[in-house]
Parts: structure tokens; sequence; C-alpha cells
């Protein structure tokens, strides 16, 4: 089974994946683009600052491919750009801790300031909370993909009842079972 088969392709959610995963690609893309536009130094560790952030070359650069993974996410959409939003998000959060520990520190080759970590942080939680929308909760609607998934006896013996519902015939009030024939 592929990720998206359980996923109907109108499916609310797939919306708020795309959306989330178009934005923040286009976030980081911009960032990235500004960087180049700059033509700064691929290792300088101390670097340049654009949008209240220091980068440099190499941080312009991550910063363009995640963004364009993020929006190549949110053209496939459902559960692709949910996973990817997941996946980039933990990343953004794994690299704000890591880059806490290695400020001011000749390691910091992205040239990180502690506005990149803070950035880096709610980046990450804005992207992740973009990917687990409808996929992570203690109540999700029993006609949420993700619920059915985890459920499945339960939604296997919901769909029965639904299709037993469908296939019996509706009675009309006042209607018996000898309806058409006269007495």
């Amino acid at each position: 089974m592929k990720l998206h088969d359980e996923f109907p392709t109108d499916h609310k959610l797939a919306q708020v994946y795309r959306w989330g995963a178009a934005l923040c690609g286009l976030v980081l893309l911009l960032f990235g683009c500004l960087g180049f536009a700059d033509q700064l130094s691929p290792f300088n560790t101390h670097g340049s600052h654009i949008a209240g952030m220091s980068t440099n070359g190499v941080l312009s650069l991550l910063s363009v491919i995640f963004g364009l993974v993020l929006i190549a996410g949110a053209i496939v959409g459902g559960n692709v750009a949910s996973t990817v939003n997941m996946s980039v998000g933990a990343l953004f959060l794994l690299s704000g801790f890591a880059h806490v520990f290695i400020l001011d520190k000749p390691a910091n080759f992205l040239g990180f300031g502690m506005t990149n970590v803070v950035f880096s942080f709610l980046m990450g939680l804005v992207i992740l909370t973009f990917g687990m929308y409808g996929r992570v909760t203690s109540r999700l609607p029993h006609d949420n993909p993700y619920w059915r998934r985890r459920h499945p006896r339960q939604a296997a013996r919901e769909a029965a009842a639904r299709r037993a519902a469908l296939r019996a015939p509706a009675s009309l009030p006042g209607t018996g079972s000898n309806t058409g024939r006269a007495r």
C-alpha cells in the first residue's frame, strides 16, 4: 500500500499539509536566496546578517534545499506533504538543539547566532505542527484515515454497519410490507 492510498484526494487535511509546507518552504527559500544575493562566503563562521539572522553561503544553500523540499512536498500533497513536514520540522528542532551547544565555537560552520537558534526552534515547531495536524491526537474523528489505520477492527465494523444501512430498504411512514396490494 502506498502512503497516499489511505487518504482521499479531496480530504480537508491535505490542504493543511500543503499550505503549511508551501508557506514554510517559501520563507526558507526567500532567506536562502537573500543570502545568495549578498554573495556570502561559504564557511564564514561569523556570518553576515540577513533578516536579523546571521548566515553564510552554506546556510543559504541549506535553506534553499529545505525550502525546495518543503515546496515539493506541497506539490505532491497528502501524506507525503505531512511526512515531509514532520521530518523537516524534526530536523529543524534537532538543529536548534545542536547549535545551542556550539555557538561561538569553531564547530559552528553555519555561522549560527542565537536568533538563528530561536528561528530554528520556532520554524521546526511550526513545520512539525503542520505535519502532525490531524494525525496525532487522542480524539480523531472516525472518518479520519489515521484513526481508521490505528483502529482497523472498529473501522471495519463501522464500515460494515454503514454498508448494511445503505442496503436496507427505507420504509416510509404509514406503509407496511404489503404496499401495492389491495385488500
